[in-house]
């Protein structure tokens, strides 16, 4: 059995934040990470555009990023959240620097070099080339090293957070009280499940986008955090809301993930067009190609299917070639490996799910419904996103949230101790797998479901046909858990199933559309706005 003082289950950008502004408050504590895999695989590493922030106050200001913020989000941000992420996120962001993470700067007057993305009335994207996540994730991975109160754990695999329910209590989605005492791990190397005791958790596992057949997260991303709290009966909020990025550039010969092209190659000058060249954006939105997701993911989606095509196209080629290189090094050179070149060739381009808007529930500490259970990143719902996410928040929101939760526990921790009498997990009575394939197929045919009937545009045949696949796939799969030992696939699997059931349970609860919420059968936005919660 692990006793740790805080137990992080996640090494992106939101679990490591966390971790570093523990540690650095509080030498006395000890933090220890959890990562699946190894510490700099994350959903942080694969994001490209980089990390919006007001950082030129003589022409940008808080209330810019913040209307941007509010008229991409539909009607569904929390404005408290909203303030707090756009206020706080330029100290935040000026952190990361001191820690040591570059951002390229504009050679004239050494200032940064700004980007712009759509649904921004400014310039406020800072980047590193088309790689900012991944220096974002090597600056707080060196940091984290300097810290000798953290320890990363890799290979670890989260199966459920411990609650009153692992001492025998039955609890439910109301039951007042509900406490986190740690989790339960899968040791890959030893595949062993092992305890860890924790007076404080945070769950920062990231995204669910492997839940659908073309995504550009990275295959670790099945949900695990969120599913996890649901299953502890945590609140989980506004799943409907999947983000689907416009612009995955589309390779007949399949990638998983499938390569991500920068929304910042559209700010940078870059126009959608049909395969015969014609523009169409203008169809669908004043702001053409710079318009919010949303709008350009159904735009390109409507477009595909009117005209009987597998992708549109990214026309680069009136770019200037050294300037583009400069700025978009891996898509230019990922292009080439495909034998596109942007600068006589147009990119094909097709949406590709890429972002989960809703989550965990949490307030403006990161705290859940569930005592001494804190959440931060991509797996929550803290109010900023809304129905639509502005492009580049996501990586300002889980700095600033993780200085939050942070600063939460440093000041509540010494009134709590560990809990006594956890159980060992309980493996009794299960068998080794004897037929891989049933979790293999079961999982192409989750994705397949999910892309069919509950995608960028869906309605109510659709969503009760995925619902209906789904519970049978979920009574199949939990067949499995309960009568075999468990793997990384197994857990993955049913984690993924729990997403697609929140997914389609929430999308049949909109009536309406709103944001990335499409349903044909409800095209209207309703007057009275609500977030949907399960």
């Amino acid at each position: 059995m692990n006793q740790t003082d805080v137990l992080i289950i996640g090494s992106g950008i939101g679990g490591l934040s966390t971790a570093i502004q523990i540690a650095e408050k509080r030498p006395d504590l000890k933090i220890t990470v959890l990562t699946k895999t190894v510490e700099n695989e994350s959903n942080t590493r694969y994001a490209q555009g980089g990390v919006a922030a007001v950082w030129n106050e003589g022409i940008d200001s808080f209330e810019k990023h913040i209307d941007d913020t509010l008229d991409a989000g539909d009607g569904l941000c929390n404005l408290d959240a909203v303030r707090t992420v756009v206020t706080e996120g330029p100290q935040r962001v000026r952190e990361i620097i001191e820690w040591g993470a570059r951002f390229d700067k504009d050679h004239a007057d050494a200032g940064y070099d700004l980007g712009r993305e759509g649904g921004h009335s400014e310039n406020r994207i800072l980047h590193y080339k088309d790689l900012t996540g991944w220096e974002i994730q090597r600056a707080l991975s060196a940091k984290t090293d300097e810290l000798p109160n953290i320890e990363v754990l890799e290979h670890y695999f989260a199966i459920d957070i411990i609650t009153q329910h692992h001492l025998g209590y039955v609890i439910t989605r109301l039951t007042p009280g509900i406490e986190c005492y740690g989790a339960y791990a899968l040791n890959k190397h030893s595949n062993e499940i092992e305890t860890f005791l924790a007076r404080m958790t945070v769950v920062t596992t990231g995204g669910a986008g492997q839940v659908y057949r073309n995504t550009t997260n990275p295959v670790i991303a099945s949900g695990d955090g969120i599913a996890m709290v649901y299953r502890a009966k945590g609140w989980v909020e506004n799943m409907e809301f999947v983000q689907f990025h416009p612009t995955a550039l589309y390779n007949p010969a399949g990638d998983n993930p499938v390569f991500l092209v920068s929304e910042a190659v559209r700010g940078f000058g870059g126009i959608l067009k049909s395969r015969d060249g014609e523009e169409f954006m203008h169809k669908y939105d004043a702001r053409k190609s710079l318009a919010p997701r949303d709008i350009v993911a159904r735009a390109i989606d409507n477009e595909i299917k009117l005209r009987g095509e597998e992708c549109m196209f990214l026309d680069c080629r009136h770019l200037d070639k050294d300037a583009f290189i400069a700025h978009f090094p891996t898509i230019y050179d990922k292009c080439l490996s495909i034998g596109v070149d942007p600068m006589h060739d147009m990119i094909p381009v097709v949406p590709a799910c890429h972002y989960m808007c809703g989550g965990i529930r949490t307030d403006e500490m990161g705290r859940t419904n569930i005592r001494r259970l804190y959440a931060v990143g991509e797996c929550t719902c803290s109010g900023l996103h809304g129905a639509n996410r502005l492009a580049s928040n996501s990586l300002l929101e889980a700095l600033v949230f993780g200085f939050r939760t942070g600063a939460d526990i440093n000041a509540k921790i010494d009134a709590v101790t560990w809990k006594t009498g956890i159980p060992d997990w309980n493996a009794s009575g299960t068998t080794d797998p004897k037929e891989m394939v049933l979790i293999t197929q079961s999982t192409k045919e989750l994705k397949e479901i999910m892309s069919s009937y509950v995608g960028i545009v869906r309605s109510n045949v659709r969503l009760k046909r995925a619902m209906d696949r789904l519970h049978l796939l979920f009574s199949e799969t939990e067949e499995i858990y309960h009568t075999t030992t468990l793997s990384p696939q197994l857990c993955e699997l049913r984690n993924l199933i729990t997403i697609a059931y929140l997914i389609t349970r929430s999308a049949s609860m909109r009536r309406e559309s709103r944001g990335l919420h499409y349903n044909t059968d409800f095209p209207e936005k309703q007057d009275f706005i609500q977030a949907s919660l399960l």
